[in-house]
């Protein structure tokens, strides 16, 4: 549970943050005015009064940017740079996981290939193997 949370977890919700949230209108990081009340009193006007101004916006979009780009000394989770075991049964299984995550990154590309929009977000020869900030 610990590696899920701390590696593909983390991946999932934020690696694409900006690709979600570089289009302001997807999720404003404020709001100006309340939402409406009523169905139907809403008009493009008063939607873009509503929106955050530009300042705001660019520092909201700056932050998600720096928050979803890898880090410079990332390791991703099908990468064991240091040998923590000594015995037999535990670097089988390390080398069995490896083997199990070049499978499913195997899959995934395959399935992507198909899409017109792919989801590489959880690919394991993309995901760290930590939350590095």
């Amino acid at each position: 549970m610990v590696i899920f949370t701390c590696s593909a977890q983390h991946a999932a919700v934020n690696s694409g943050q900006y690709d979600f949230y570089g289009w302001m209108p997807n999720a404003p990081s404020t709001m100006q005015e309340p939402p409406p009340t009523h169905k139907g009193r809403a008009n493009e006007a008063s939607f873009l009064f509503t929106l955050p101004d530009v300042q705001t916006t660019v520092n909201i979009i700056a932050t998600v940017w720096l928050l979803s780009m890898e880090a410079a000394d990332a390791r991703h989770l099908h990468e064991f740079v240091e040998e923590h075991f000594t015995e037999d049964f535990p670097n089988h299984k390390v080398k069995v996981f490896q083997r199990e995550l070049k499978r499913l990154s195997k899959e995934i590309q395959k399935r992507n290939r198909g899409l017109e929009l792919p989801y590489n977000f959880l690919d394991p020869k993309l995901v760290e193997s930590s939350i590095a900030i």
